[in-house]
Order: structure tokens, then sequence, then C-alpha cells
């Protein structure tokens, strides 16, 4: 296999793992596909966030403000299949566990809990919020686009750092199963190559948001499940994305 068509198996991982995109129906991928494509999760991130971001800056002018920033955010849901603010519900969930096993447990359950609902709630009002303020002006693009890009290198570094904690098959497994701190490296520095071309010098900002918040759930996932799991990846994606977009709209 060429260069060439391992870095296009990258790119159909890294969008077929983080989106509703269907490009596995045309390309046949695999774990390793994904940990490779993981570097490129920063990218495919910041497309997301711009498709949010865009979206916002582009109606700002033509409907109220928070209006635009609903159907933003309803947008990067959408493409998303909603894949990290699910993990966020099924993480906060598991606070009502008592032992590793009835956290892992929670998490499994489809249904969603108080803590879920809450945590979903307010992840939801930060965003809004946040794009919502940059209306009608391209900040929101950019803006949206370095919070979903940094959002997206968490995964691979808690999957480099800690054992797969769920005793079924889950999303998270297929980073886990193949770990690099080579390639969690890399997608940290790609994650910071995006928020400086999209925000300049505040992008110390998110490097400061996922200093913070990364290493903060890992060891949180470490006590509390012994291990990472795909929700914990989502979580941790979520409150990177909306800790920069909070800390970057107050620098605006």
């Amino acid at each position: 296999m060429n260069a060439p068509t391992k870095a296009v198996r990258a790119l159909a991982a890294a969008v077929s793992f983080l989106t509703v995109v269907p490009v596995a129906r045309r390309v046949a991928l695999d774990g390793a596909d994904v940990a490779r494509g993981s570097v490129l999760f920063p990218v495919v991130g910041a497309g997301i966030g711009a498709l949010s971001g865009g979206l916002v800056w582009a109606l700002g002018d033509h409907v109220p403000p928070l209006l635009a920033a609903v159907i933003g955010v309803a947008a990067g849901a959408a493409v998303t299949g909603a894949l990290h603010l699910d993990g966020l519900a099924d993480c906060a969930d598991s606070y009502g566990g008592r032992t590793p096993e009835d956290r892992l447990r929670i998490m499994r359950d489809h249904t969603i809990g108080t803590y879920g609902g809450t945590a979903l709630l307010l992840d939801l009002l930060v965003r809004v919020s946040a794009l919502a303020a940059l209306a009608g002006t391209s900040d929101a693009l950019l803006v949206a686009a370095a919070a979903g890009g940094i959002g997206r290198a968490g995964g691979p570094l808690l999957a480099a750092a800690l054992p797969y904690a769920q005793t079924r098959p889950g999303a998270g497994e297929a980073l886990s199963a193949h770990p690099s701190r080579a390639r969690a490296v890399v997608a940290v520095v790609v994650g910071a190559v995006v928020a400086v071309a999209c925000v300049g010098v505040d992008a110390w900002a998110v490097l400061l948001v996922t200093a913070v918040v990364v290493p903060l759930a890992g060891r949180s996932a470490s006590r509390r499940l012994g291990g990472v799991t795909g929700d914990v990846m989502g979580a941790t994606a979520e409150l990177v994305e909306i800790g920069s977009l909070a800390l970057l709209v107050a620098l605006r």
C-alpha cells in the first residue's frame, strides 16, 4: 500500500469515526485505519466547527443571533450524530454508580438520566450563548473551527495513556487497541496549528483548556472506571470544545 493510499484511508477513517458521512461505504476501513486517522481528528473537528460557525456567521445578519446560534449548533450535532454529546451524557450519568462496574454498566445504558440531561443542557447552553455572541461575524466560523479542532485531540491522548475499560466493544476501542503516543502528540500539534491559523495568538486559550481538561478527565476515568472508554473520549472532546469556545469568546 503506497503512502497516498494510506493518507486517503486515514482521512476517510477520521471522517467516518467523527461524523455520519458514509465514507466507510466506499472505503473498507478497520481499527488500524482509525488509529492512523486520529492525527487528522483535529482537521475533521475544525471542519465540523467551521460548519456550525459558518452558519452562525451567514445567518447572523438575517435572523436573531440566538436563532442563528441554535441552527449552527444543531447542524454540528446532526453531522456528528451527536456522538460526543452522547458520551458526555453517559459519563455524567455514571456518577450515579458506586463501583467501576456499575458506572460502566450505566454508561452502556441507552437511557439518559438526570445527570446526563443536565450535562447536555449546560453544554448546549454554553455553545449557543457563545456562538450567539459572535453571530454575523467571521469570528463565529474561526472560533468554532479552532475549538472544534483542538477538542478532537483529547481522544488520542487518552487512548495512548490509559487502558480500555469497557469489557464490550465500543467506539473508543479502535483507538485503544492501537495506542500511540507519537500519534497523540501529532494530533495535539495539528490541533494547535489549526487553532493558530484560525485565531492567531489567542490559540494559547485553547491549549490552556486542553492542558487542564484532558489530564483531569484522564485522572477521573482512571480512578472511577479503571481506564478510558469511547464515552470518556467524547465527553472530553465536548468539555475541551465548550471551554475553548467560552474562553475565546471572552477574549473577543
